[in-house]
């Protein structure tokens, strides 16, 4: 069994989408404060890690976008684990569109390989005009049957304009979407994707530590 970390590590002040802050990680309780508490050469720490949900590869959950849709705790597990891996190479396209939804991504993670990572922390990586997926491309996502939608970039959406067509029809099927992903080029289809939110109740969105499983 192989495992392949598809998720960019989270560290203190990195900005993942122009205009949000950065994770801040804080003492809550050092080694040398814990010391009194505990016996002679026991000690512990504890952390406070401070972030907005879209921070590093996150999955969105339908709460993301719509008001009445389940947030991440309520998404069922057969739609972030275990899903056969379904990889879509639209390298240089810009856009992708609905040409390029493959046959068989019924119950399947679609992954969109746009090599956009390769600029992940850089100014460039948040580009507006990043690669994408069309509307009509997650139309027929929906129409395949796809049970996850995931990107190698900043956003499945066009950020030029305001409208998220991509995010709205995707979430509004329960079908969860994961953004920032990386090393994509080291799958060869046919793996298993497992992108598991924490069920932290309320949470339109949060970070995962997406793998991909070679058996």
């Amino acid at each position: 069994m192989r495992l392949v970390d598809l998720s960019h590590p989270i560290t203190p002040g990195m900005v993942t989408t122009t205009g949000l802050p950065g994770p801040e990680v804080l003492d809550h309780l050092t080694f040398e404060a814990s010391r009194p508490h505990y016996a002679e050469g026991t000690e512990f720490c504890i952390r406070d890690l401070r972030m907005v949900s879209a921070t590093g590869t996150y999955l969105d959950a339908p709460a993301h976008r719509w008001r009445d849709g389940v947030d991440v705790a309520g998404l069922p597990l057969e739609r972030c684990a275990g899903l056969r891996v379904v990889v879509v190479d639209v390298e240089g396209l810009g856009v992708a569109g609905p040409e390029t939804v493959p046959d068989d991504v019924a119950d399947a993670a679609v992954l969109f390989r746009t090599g956009w990572s390769r600029h992940w922390g850089t100014a460039r990586y948040r580009d507006p005009e990043h690669p994408h997926l069309s509307a009509a491309c997650a139309e027929a996502l929906v129409a395949g049957g796809a049970a996850l939608v995931g990107i190698d970039a900043v956003n499945v959406d066009d950020q030029v304009g305001r409208a998220r067509p991509v995010h709205g029809t995707l979430l509004a099927a329960g079908i969860p979407v994961v953004e920032n992903l990386t090393n994509l080029a080291a799958l060869t289809g046919g793996e298993e994707l497992y992108a598991v939110p924490l069920a932290v109740v309320g949470m339109p969105s949060i970070p995962v530590r997406a793998l991909a499983v070679r058996r």
